[in-house]
């Protein structure tokens, strides 16, 4: 693996691009977390916490340099009046980067990030939902080549790996699942969201960044597409979903943490 240096005020800009486009063009509520210099990962907020309805369970990263990221993520998401769960079990580790919830059920991906003690204690976590593993067989996180574009859709890269994952996830499914196939594992990796007065939203790769993968997204029809640019935190396995946590708010509104 070739290391990338990253332009950090390039990387500035895409961020602030990205919250732009969820405040501005999408009319959300965003909650900015504080930056804290001693945690060099903590823009990837994903990774501290996993939302579903009105439960959030407050993980325990795999990485021990990220654990102390979970205090800021378990304060803002106490503020919205969340019922929080903690991870404490010290022979769990869960990234919340490996968790893809379809609406219907979990896949919790197995890596070097996330174990099985992790999946059961969100298992527990969110009782009214199937919770099903998944080995991660390349790539940091299970989210690092597929995500939700929709409902019922799963986009999923096409590399080997990616494509025997999505395979195990099917075989573990009552639901039958659509797929939308990208030429590039890390192009799988885009934000989803159905809101009022939008409809289906999703924010995908750049032609810049991933031209045939981006050409794929186009197929969607009914979409509002928004390409975001991400060259500068893929040089560290960062994606789109990591940057934010998806809150849908009572009161038809949806919440991003960012």
């Amino acid at each position: 693996m070739v290391e990338m240096e990253v332009d950090l005020a390039g990387a500035k800009r895409e961020h602030e691009a990205y919250v732009e486009v969820l405040r501005t063009r999408l009319g959300l509520e965003v909650v900015e977390l504080p930056a804290d210099e001693s945690l060099p990962d903590c823009v990837f907020v994903e990774d501290a916490a996993v939302v579903c309805g009105d439960t959030a369970l407050i993980t325990r990263p795999g990485a021990e340099s990220r654990r102390r990221e979970t205090e800021a993520m378990k304060e803002a998401l106490k503020n919205l009046n969340l019922n929080i769960v903690e991870m404490t079990d010290e022979n769990a580790v869960l990234d919340g980067g490996d968790v893809l919830f379809t609406g219907r059920e979990f896949f919790v991906g197995l890596s070097t990030r996330t174990n099985q003690r992790g999946a059961e204690i969100l298992a527990d976590a969110f009782k009214d939902y199937a919770v099903s593993t998944v080995p991660v067989l390349e790539g940091l996180h299970l989210k690092s080549f597929c995500s939700m574009g929709g409902p019922g859709l799963i986009v999923i890269g096409s590399s080997e790996p990616a494509q025997k994952t999505l395979k195990i996830m099917q075989q573990m499914s009552d639901h039958r699942y659509d797929k939308l196939t990208v030429p590039d594992d890390f192009a799988a990796n885009c934000v989803y969201m159905n809101l009022p007065n939008k409809g289906h939203v999703l924010l995908h790769c750049t032609s810049e960044q991933f031209p045939e993968s981006a050409k794929v997204f186009e197929k969607l029809k009914d979409y509002m597409l928004i390409p975001v640019s991400n060259l500068e935190k893929v040089k560290v396995d960062g994606a789109l979903t990591c940057c934010s946590v998806l809150i849908n708010k009572k009161a038809n509104m949806k919440d991003r943490q960012v």
